[in-house]
């Protein structure tokens, strides 16, 4: 299995969650700092290793929570 099978397979299960649960999923205000903090120095080259592998591990579980959130969407509108 690689990691975008095993990516795959942990949107799918978070996509099944309550659908009110699912989208009311958001990051802390404290998180989102954060990220947009790193991002920043990002920009400007001004990120250490460590930052850039907490930056990196953070857009995997936006991109996670994302694709989660459109399988869901999308199972709705199957049904209706």
């Amino acid at each position: 299995m690689s990691i975008y099978t095993a990516f795959e397979k942990v949107a799918e299960l978070l996509s099944q969650v309550e659908s009110s649960k699912l989208e009311s999923l958001q990051a802390p205000a404290s998180l989102q700092s954060r990220f947009e903090t790193l991002i920043a120095k990002s920009k400007v080259g001004k990120i250490t290793p460590a930052e850039k592998d907490e930056l990196d591990h953070f857009i995997v579980l936006e991109r996670l929570v994302r694709s989660a959130k459109i399988r869901a969407r999308a199972r709705r509108v199957q049904r209706a």
